[in-house]
């Protein structure tokens, strides 16, 4: 099912549904600051476990990702030194995922590699979505299979075309990028560009 939506001014009962399949364990595909991608509530086991699934990826090798309306809550799930805050609050909303020291407060399934991906991405449309919520989304690209064309992961009636039936919702937000953000690992004291990206980072 696909729901077009706008950066402000999009109908509450429209947010309201999206919340309600996040909070029922569903997945939806939503736009970011960069890429379409995949996502759900991040604090529900089971339907993280379907798009790990899904994009047959094993959350005990992968780093999972999560989106943060913004960083007043950030200790919650991860643990973060006032340097590493700091550079956070430089950068953020933007193309960045910034790697963490998970905390306890994140399921089981996070805890397999005791990291995690921090976004805030600069796109209204989910970060409202999150802010309703109350709680983190899950996020993670959308898989891209060798040779298909890339329209298949930024424009969305493509994208329902390809995963309209494995998903619970796909937000139609306009054309999609296909530059991916930048990630910074924060884990130790110096922080290190593992992937650059879309995000010019500022120190």
């Amino acid at each position: 099912m696909l729901l077009k939506l706008y950066s402000k001014n999009n109908r509450p009962e429209d947010l309201q549904r999206i919340v309600d399949i996040l909070n029922d364990g569903g997945i939806i595909i939503y736009p970011t600051d960069t890429v379409y991608a995949l996502g759900c509530h991040a604090l529900k086991e089971r339907p993280i476990e379907r798009i790990c699934k899904l994009k047959n990826i094993d959350p005990r090798k992968n780093n999972l990702s999560i989106i943060c309306y913004d960083l007043s809550n950030i200790s919650e799930y991860a643990r973060v030194s006032n340097a590493t805050f700091k550079l956070m609050k430089h950068n953020l909303p933007g193309p960045f995922t910034f790697i963490l020291n998970a905390d306890s407060r994140l399921p089981k399934i996070f805890r397999n590699r005791k990291e995690v991906g921090i976004r805030v991405p600069d796109n209204a449309i989910i970060r409202e979505i999150c802010r309703l919520l109350d709680a983190p989304i899950l996020t993670t690209t959308l898989p891209l299979e060798e040779g298909e064309d890339i329209e298949y992961i930024t424009e969305p009636e493509l994208i329902d075309e390809k995963f309209g039936e494995k998903v619970d919702l796909i937000i139609d937000g306009g054309t999609g990028g296909i530059e991916p953000s930048t990630v910074i690992n924060c884990c130790d004291d110096v922080p290190e560009i593992v992937r650059q990206g879309k995000g010019i980072l500022n120190e």
